[in-house]
């Protein structure tokens, strides 16, 4: 008699248990449409950790690591979906990795994830932000290649975002490439390929004047430019 007791007494609880989940998960997900229609991020956040911990899936972490990122929470963003690269990812998920940890100034790392993309869906855009990224590892080659693509996939209406000024600019994708290719011209040989370097930045101007980015790194290549010449002239006349 008390076994059967303890039995319907079990039944019961999961039975709560299971009745008192569904209530949960309903009143979350009315709770996620409703901070959703007030534009609420944070409140967002917040119902979908809760359906995710009642009601856990792949899907849900993947769009809560999103959410997490598009707010600029990136650690966060990656504590939610980890580092780990894995075949089974969604492209959700790889490009959350690769963006957060690419903001977390963890670039090796970020690097693997941009290949996973860049092998799944190439693109002119991947290629920039490869290339760019291979010049500060000093991968020197493989950036080159990603330049040369992106040029070879890029038309003169895409655009590319500068965020080094206060207020945020566009600028034409050939003039970004053009200042890249400058760059990497640069990093590859800071004395010998000066000149060369200068004439890409110049070339990049010409695509676009108000390319402020282009201007800061010819007035640098310049600077140093001229600094050289009155060294090697100092040093005729001692």
């Amino acid at each position: 008699m008390k076994t059967i007791t303890i039995a319907i007494l079990m039944l019961f609880s999961v039975s709560m248990f299971a009745q008192t989940n569904t209530e949960l998960k309903k009143h979350f997900e009315a709770y996620y449409t409703q901070m959703k229609k007030q534009g609420d991020k944070q409140g967002v956040i917040n119902a979908m950790t809760h359906l995710n911990v009642i009601e856990p899936s792949v899907a849900r972490k993947d769009t809560l690591a999103y959410i997490y990122l598009s707010e600029g929470q990136h650690m966060q963003a990656l504590n939610t979906i980890g580092v780990e690269k894995n075949a089974t990812d969604s492209d959700m998920n790889v490009e959350v990795k690769a963006l957060a940890l690419k903001n977390l100034n963890q670039t090796e790392m970020a690097l693997e994830h941009f290949e996973v993309l860049y092998q799944r869906a190439p693109n002119a855009y991947l290629a920039y932000e490869m290339a760019d990224m291979k010049i500060q590892t000093n991968d020197l080659a493989g950036a080159r290649l990603n330049i040369d693509y992106a040029m070879a996939n890029t038309t003169d209406d895409m655009k590319r975002a500068f965020y080094e000024k206060q207020q945020p600019y566009e600028t034409s994708m050939k003039a970004a490439l053009t200042y890249l290719k400058g760059l990497l011209k640069f990093t590859e040989n800071k004395t010998a390929n000066i000149d060369e370097a200068l004439k890409l930045m110049n070339e990049a101007l010409t695509i676009d004047p108000n390319f402020n980015l282009a201007k800061i790194s010819r007035e640098a290549l310049e600077a140093q430019k001229a600094q050289r010449a009155q060294q090697a002239a100092a040093q005729k006349k001692g």
